[in-house]
């Protein structure tokens, strides 16, 4: 069933762009670069159990470093290496700060991070062009194949979530993934075990971060134009909606996290009559309330009655 069930997924992925228009096509795509960025969240807190509030800066690091190289000539896998290197060094850095400080504690060191990114791409004009920002962002050519049009981009992107996914299956499954999960589950009991929870921690950071850098690339030359504000602290506070709604801790939670969070607005804006924020809300809250293991988790719990 599980098969079955992915097989229709995929399916549906795939056939779905076909029968939208330019917008539709453009938020399926904003879906797949959302989703990728949740992933790596959902590596930092949903199996690690380490909290960030500083995801969406990851994903402005990939988004500057693909705007600021891409304009200028440089290929977009460039652009995916000095992403993934920077985010990769940073978050490991911001780790560190987890080895000795824990849960709302780490919060606020994540979030003071998130604010300083914040004032150096809006302040910093010799570099990111502050609140100008950057335009006409490219998107790429792949081995002679043009992915300009809107429906060419969405299959490049929906192509990198396939191998973000199939990474990310293999890594939950290996020894390391068990290593996360048990510094998730009791930090101290993991390292009476053997566990280096030290590295473990820096890894989950570092992993993490990544993600939302490699997200950060497609982000931009999804929209063509970057500036600060979209990378601000409402980004990360909904990237962190995204894997507690879908459900924390399982594999296909920022999947369907990003769906609720990107999709479902906009297709309840057109039947609500402007008040679609105030049931989206609403629905949330009661979601949280009776069921703080998300979707996924209500599921599962229906599920084994």
């Amino acid at each position: 069933m599980k098969k079955v069930l992915f097989a229709l997924i995929l399916l549906a992925l795939v056939a779905a762009p076909f029968a939208l228009k330019p917008y539709g096509i453009y938020l399926l795509s904003l879906w797949v670069v959302m989703t990728i960025a949740a992933i790596g969240l959902n590596l930092t807190l949903g199996y690690a159990g380490q909290i960030s509030l500083a995801q969406g800066s990851f994903v402005g690091i990939g988004a500057y470093a693909a705007a600021l190289l891409t304009t200028q000539g440089w290929p977009l896998w460039a652009a995916f290496l000095l992403a993934t290197a920077l985010c990769v060094a940073i978050g490991w850095l911001l780790g560190y700060p987890a080895l000795r400080v824990q849960h709302h504690y780490l919060a606020f060191v994540t979030l003071s991070f998130a604010t300083l990114l914040f004032l150096i791409m809006r302040n910093e004009e010799w570099l990111t062009k502050g609140v100008y920002g950057i335009s006409g962002i490219p998107r790429p050519t792949l081995l002679g194949w043009p992915a300009k049009s809107p429906l060419a981009f969405y299959f490049f992107c929906l192509g990198v979530l396939a191998l973000v996914s199939a990474a990310t299956w293999w890594l939950v499954r290996s020894p390391w993934g068990r290593a996360f999960t048990a510094l998730r589950e009791n930090p101290i009991r993991a390292d009476s075990l053997g566990v280096d929870t030290r590295r473990y921690t820096l890894m989950a950071f570092a992993l993490g971060s990544a993600l939302g850098g490699v997200a950060g690339v497609l982000y931009a030359p999804l929209v063509q134009f970057i500036e600060p504000t979209a990378f601000n602290l409402n980004l990360s506070l909904n990237l962190l909606l995204m894997v507690m709604v879908g459900g924390s801790g399982y594999f296909l939670g920022p999947f369907l996290g990003a769906a609720v969070s990107v999709l479902l607005p906009e297709w309840m804006r057109f039947g609500s009559e402007g008040l679609y924020l105030i049931f989206y809300a609403i629905a949330v809250m009661v979601l949280m309330a009776f069921c703080p293991s998300g979707l996924l988790g209500l599921a599962e719990r229906a599920f084994k009655r």
